[in-house]
């Protein structure tokens, strides 16, 4: 298979499965006609239908296809060979019917199973395509074809992708369409009256207060910082007043320098005599 087909089969199967829960393996009614149409043209039947479907598939038949294919006489024995190695579907038919009347009554009107029909009939293709989220498969000049979805398919998918509840899953169209108009158990509650008898709280209708974005900050009032002596300080804005206490400690500071230099006056008296009276040896 090319990389193109196969890259379009897989998109189309992925829309099935996202959509109406296709799931892996899927479930592939096959009818009489496609046993002797793989007969005839020798295909691998069950190997075409795995990469037509791009994943894990289960073969399966009913017993009136079966039934068809044993009035065909010993000429069709490879087709009946064929059809006994896929799995057995109850159709719960007592007796007999056409394959195409067996087929479209055990895929229904909604195809709630998720099962794939591979068949070569026209007239049965034509029946299914009515029917929403039934992928068909068939055999075009000894190449397996997946159809592309019908406009069925399309309508369904496009209500599913509105009203995507899980109770409406399954259903026919014309049930979508009745049960859209109807409201879910979910919007009936959040509908229904509350339990409280309180009335609501009527607004209070007035001036507005100024935004707090536009209001202007108030200024915060700066502390002086304390003084780690108990010394007054002086306050921003007023002329630094004098203190006695600074005077008195100035002049008995300079009183003791005054007093330490007149002591040490007379002994610079004596180092300058003593200088001078030693004699200059010249050398």
């Amino acid at each position: 298979m090319r990389q193109k087909r196969a890259k379009a089969y897989r998109k189309l199967m992925a829309l099935y499965s996202m959509s109406f829960g296709f799931r892996q393996p899927y479930q592939v009614l096959v009818d009489s006609e496609m046993c002797k149409e793989a007969t005839e043209h020798k295909i691998e039947l069950v190997k075409q239908l795995n990469s037509v479907l791009q994943g894990d598939m289960k073969p399966m038949i009913t017993q009136c296809c079966i039934h068809e294919l044993y009035l065909l006489g010993k000429t069709q024995q490879p087709a009946v060979d064929l059809a006994k190695t896929f799995e057995r579907r109850k159709c719960n038919h007592r007796e007999p019917i056409p394959g195409d009347d067996c087929l479209t009554s055990v895929v229904g009107e909604t195809n709630k199973h998720r099962y794939v029909v591979a068949t070569q009939s026209q007239p049965l293709r034509v029946k299914l395509r009515t029917i929403p989220a039934v992928p068909i498969v068939h055999v075009n000049r000894s190449v397996m074809v997946l159809e592309p979805p019908s406009d069925a398919t399309i309508r369904s998918k496009e209500y599913v992708r509105r009203f995507p509840f899980t109770d409406r899953v399954g259903l026919s169209l014309e049930q979508n369409e009745e049960q859209a108009l109807h409201a879910t158990g979910s919007e009936k509650q959040s509908l229904a009256p509350s339990a409280s008898t309180e009335p609501p709280r009527k607004k209070k209708k007035g001036p507005k207060g100024p935004n707090p974005l536009s209001v202007k900050k108030k200024k915060v009032e700066s502390h002086p910082p304390l003084a780690k002596d108990k010394k007054k300080v002086a306050v921003v804005g007023e002329k630094r007043k004098r203190d006695d206490t600074d005077d008195k400690e100035t002049e008995t500071r300079d009183q003791q320098t005054a007093d330490s230099q007149q002591q040490d006056e007379p002994r610079r008296k004596k180092k300058r005599r003593r200088k001078a009276a030693e004699p200059v040896v010249d050398s």
